[in-house]
């Protein structure tokens, strides 16, 4: 593997890290041999993308994710599913059905870096693409279902951006759900306090309370339900609980749409 520190965008690092260390861990909720893999490889110390909060929130969301995922692909088992900024997740490994047709697509640069580590497997394919152009999208197959996952991308997006979004999604797929991840506007005012991404020079931008706010952008989107990752994380440790209390309306969501 020839990955360097460099190649990787610090947002990225974050999941990284915290999935690797989860794995370690001897009752690992999550497993993902890929990410320990990155990051010893690296050898570097990325103990400060690693919080206990923001460590909480990785699992929880994936979780979260791979649960909805399963129960959307239980429904169409041929479906095509697409990563959409998937930088270094591999959630095919997770949810494959021996049917589907999976798609990780990211800016050419990432893919690029992704090819270091991982192959193009049996309907498993990596593909350089923009969330704001739907040019990419003419390369996949024509489908009656489409499933796109956007996890740790849209919330760095503007508003316009977002709207851009949404819009090549409807134009480019006939049916198709989003599962979104979508954060508040008060972490979009104080981003900058976020324990992991803070370490980073990324930021937050534009906030939600209701994922229904994205049907003002898109009038073809249906909103279907939204889930706080609160729900997740309160299941593991007192902090978890607490923060589900005072940070009720702060933490992410996994929101899901149709079309």
């Amino acid at each position: 593997m020839e990955l360097k520190f460099g190649d990787i965008q610090e947002t990225a690092l974050i999941p990284l890290a915290i999935k690797a260390s989860e794995t370690s861990r001897p009752n690992a909720r999550i497993k993902d041999e890929k990410a320990k893999e990155i990051i010893e490889t690296l050898g570097v110390d990325v103990s400060k993308f690693d919080p206990f909060m923001s460590h909480e929130g990785v699992v929880a969301r994936t979780i979260m994710y791979k649960n909805e995922l399963n129960a959307l692909i239980a429904q169409y088992p041929d479906a095509v599913c697409i990563n959409l900024g998937c930088g270094f997740d591999d959630k095919f490994s997770q949810v494959d059905n021996g049917k589907i047709t999976w798609f990780d697509v990211d800016l050419p640069d990432q893919i690029e870096v992704r090819r270091k580590v991982y192959q193009d497997r049996e309907r498993c394919t990596m593909l350089a693409g923009s969330a704001l152009d739907g040019e990419w999208t003419k390369q996949l197959p024509k489908n009656d279902m489409n499933i796109v996952v956007m996890e740790g991308v849209l919330e760095y997006f503007s508003k316009e951006q977002v709207k851009t979004c949404l819009k090549m999604l409807c134009d480019s797929f006939s049916h198709g759900y989003l599962l979104a991840e979508l954060h508040s506007p008060f972490l979009e005012k104080h981003g900058k306090h976020h324990d992991a991404v803070k370490n980073t020079n990324a930021t937050f931008g534009w906030g939600t309370n209701s994922g229904k706010e994205y049907l003002e952008l898109e009038s073809r989107l249906t909103f279907v339900k939204e889930t706080s990752y609160n729900e997740e994380m309160k299941k593991y440790s007192l902090r978890g609980k607490l923060f589900a209390i005072i940070g009720k309306n702060i933490n992410n969501r996994l929101a899901v749409f149709k079309w």
